[in-house]
């Protein structure tokens, strides 16, 4: 798989890492990393090692990938890729780490107090999950989906961990 193309697909993955509404989590920014990605039963390089092949980009190629996902509220640094939660979000639990435009949808089907399972259906992809709520700063969402990219059939099977930064986004925007 090519880098460039792999980057957008853990960029377009972080649509569905974590259920629309989330338990009591705090706002400001958060970091979402991957060491566990597969693909067809294959691992796959880690989010950080994908990211780091960002450098190896033509200068315009790696511009306009920084750009798209700017312009979604996603920044890449750290170990994985950053997001930005308001106070207004998170109180009103719809926490926007889904793309609006993506046209996947989300349904909770079962829910405790430290754990969340849902399923998802995206125009090209469906598939379930789970979030496990270690505290208000941390959660591992754990994603089990099957896809059609480019006609082609595949699984995958990503886990991913969210860990609270701090209150101050820098100049990352909320998402929208």
């Amino acid at each position: 798989m090519k880098p460039l193309f792999r980057l957008a697909a853990v960029a377009s993955l972080l649509g569905v890492l974590v259920p629309a509404q989330a338990q009591e989590v705090l706002p400001g920014l958060w970091e979402l990393s991957s060491d566990n990605m597969q693909v067809n039963g294959q691992q796959m390089p880690s989010m950080q090692e994908l990211l780091g092949q960002l450098d190896g980009l033509p200068a315009e190629q790696r511009q306009m990938l920084e750009e798209t996902m700017a312009g979604k509220g996603i920044q890449a640094g750290g170990q994985g890729l950053r997001v930005c939660l308001s106070e207004a979000q998170v109180k009103a639990q719809e926490l926007p780490l889904q793309d609006a435009q993506s046209g996947c949808t989300q349904e909770i089907t079962e829910r405790s107090e430290q754990l969340w399972k849902f399923r998802f259906r995206c125009p090209d992809a469906e598939g379930e999950g789970e979030t496990r709520f270690v505290s208000a700063r941390e959660f591992v969402t754990r994603i089990d989906s099957r896809f059609n990219a480019a006609g082609q059939a595949g699984t995958s099977r990503m886990e991913t961990r969210a860990r609270w930064l701090g209150e101050d986004c820098g100049e990352l925007a909320p998402r929208p």
